[in-house]
């Protein structure tokens, strides 16, 4: 398995969650500049245009990203607090095909998130409902803004699994 990992706004992939994705397979974990590239999209699109990809995991920013190369590939995605209302740093937003048929989207929400609040990305994804989406939103009532290890792990093994 193939997992395409995209990172927050000011963070990487650390070692001990590489670890965890790499129980399941081969990590993409691309350093992207979201300050200074508002491109990474389409940079996404055509660096990883001919690789095998998976699955997709993103965070925050990452998340954001995540949730629209997913949407444009029909891959599985799981995506920790998405920033898809609110972001520091400018990107351009892609417009969606029709996503694909029973396309899976898993969603990670903190509800202690102050960063980028639950309810706005609630909001989001009820505005942008799409029927051929399979869509498990799970809201971690103890999650702030970073992902823990022990959270990442649960999480991500859960999803992985089910692939």
């Amino acid at each position: 398995m193939t997992i395409l990992y995209l990172h927050g706004l000011e963070s990487k992939l650390n070692p001990e969650k590489r670890a965890v994705l790499e129980e399941f397979g081969t990590v993409i974990a691309p350093d992207m500049d979201y300050h200074n590239n508002s491109k990474v999209y389409d940079d996404l699109l055509k660096t990883y245009r001919d690789q095998a990809i998976d699955c997709i995991i993103g965070s925050s920013m990452g998340g954001f990203m995540g949730y629209y190369v997913a949407m444009k590939w029909g891959c599985p995605v799981l995506l920790f607090n998405p920033a898809l209302t609110k972001r520091s740093a400018h990107q351009e937003i892609p417009e969606i095909d029709t996503p694909k048929e029973k396309q899976r989207l898993s969603i990670v929400l903190g509800g202690k998130d102050e960063v980028v609040p639950a309810v706005s990305n609630l909001k989001f994804f009820s505005e942008h409902f799409r029927p051929t989406v399979q869509m498990n939103i799970k809201i971690r009532p103890e999650l702030a803004h970073q992902i823990t290890l022990e959270v990442f792990k649960e999480e991500c093994s859960t999803f992985l699994k089910s692939l």
